[in-house]
Parts: C-alpha cells; structure tokens; sequence
C-alpha cells in the first residue's frame, strides 16, 4: 500500500515539474509596430523571428507576440515599407518604428532612439557617405578635397547628425551590459530609480568592452552608493 502511494505521489510530482518546466520555459516577446514619421500605429505586419522561423502578423491596433527569448531577431516586413530587423536586448514591450520606401528621415534625438539597431546602422553609412569632404579627382586620379562637402548644408547636416547617431549606437552597445537585469541582480531599484540610475551612471563603452563581470558588478555598486548619497 506504501508503495502504491509513493508511485502516485511521484507521478504527481513528475507531472507538476513537467507543467512548471513548460511554464518557465515559455516565452513570449510582445510589441507594437508603428510608422516612424506620424506614430500611427501598424496592421497586418509581418513579424519572424529568425531563430525559429515562426512568423505572426500585427493586429488591427498594430500589436504582436511571437513566442521568443532575449538576444532573438525579429524581421519586420509590410508593402511600402523597408524591411526591418530588431534584436531583442531587454524585457517588457517592444516598440518598433517603420520606414516608408525611400523615404528620408529628418534627424533628431527623438528619431534615433526609436530606430532599431540595423536601422541605426544604415542611417550611419549614409551619414558618413553624405558627410565626406574628398571627393575622387576625375584628372589627377585618388582624392581631393571638396569645398562643396566641406561647407555644404548638407554635408555639415550629415557630420552633425552622424554624432547623434554614433553616440546611441555606442550607448545601445553598453546598455545591452548594463542591463536592467544586469542592475537588479546587485541592487534593488524601483522602476523610476532603475531609469535615473541606468541615464546618470552609465559606464564607458571602452569599460564595458574590457570590464568582466566582477568589474561590472564593482562598478555597480560604487554607483550605487553614489546615487543613494544623492538622494
């Protein structure tokens, strides 16, 4: 009788750890499309996530989820827009900003921090090609300088916007390390104290590209007790 009991109590064991396994392991990501230039949000967009191959479609409100998991890669793809690509780095909804075909975009602090990170990189190669100041020489061969580029609008605008563009790019690199995960495992924060903490005390990106985890961990710490006294 002991026996018959033991068997059924594993069984049921067994049966809740298979449930809680499924449970844990089940991820999902979950955005919101919209167009870059009016916010209007997206329908029927089609989303894939590279790694699994599964693809869903934005709703009438431009909402998704597609079952995945941090450092995954999404596609985003609609007539009349430019494909996009997104790598998911953190937690919580994900928004994603679409480009019209051909479509120029108007630079500003609030646009780049809404493109995602293959978008970024493209803006950059076109900022660096529209900022250059030599030109190749059609008699002489190799480069010259051009006058044009150099004092151009829209050469000036291009190298301007370049250094916008280059300092969120490096910014993305080490967020992606000082991560709010990163953050929580060390020290407690509220939601509003993660987002002062993360914008007053971000590292380098030459720390963050030598730094291992223990220095990272040092490092939080010392900003901590720095925040806190600010407080």
């Amino acid at each position: 009788m002991k026996n018959i009991s033991y068997l059924v109590s594993l069984f049921f064991l067994l049966l809740f750890g298979i449930g809680f396994s499924f449970s844990v392991n089940a991820q999902e990501i979950k955005g919101i499309v919209h167009e870059l230039e009016s916010s209007q949000r997206l329908r029927e967009v089609t989303v894939k996530n590279l790694r699994t191959n599964e693809t869903t479609e934005t709703d009438t409100e431009g909402n998704f989820t597609i079952s995945g998991k941090i450092n995954d890669l999404l596609t985003f793809n609609q007539p009349g827009y430019e494909v996009d690509t997104a790598f998911i780095y953190q937690e919580g909804v994900q928004r994603i900003y679409l480009v019209r075909d051909s479509k120029s975009i108007v630079i500003d602090e609030i646009v780049i921090s809404r493109l995602t990170d293959s978008r970024l990189a493209a803006e950059i190669e076109k900022a660096k090609n529209e900022g250059q100041v030599t030109e190749a020489s059609q008699t002489r061969g190799g480069l010259r300088l051009s006058l044009s580029r150099l004092f151009g609008r829209q050469s000036k605008m291009a190298r301007k916007n370049l250094d916008l563009l280059l300092e969120e790019q490096n910014n993305r690199k080490v967020d992606r390390l000082f991560s709010e995960q990163a953050i929580r495992a060390v020290i407690p924060l509220t939601v509003t104290e993660m987002a002062l903490f993360r914008e007053q005390f971000r590292p380098s990106l030459e720390f963050i590209e030598t730094a291992s985890p223990e220095d990272l961990r040092v490092y939080i710490l010392d900003s901590y007790s720095k925040f806190k006294s600010k407080k």
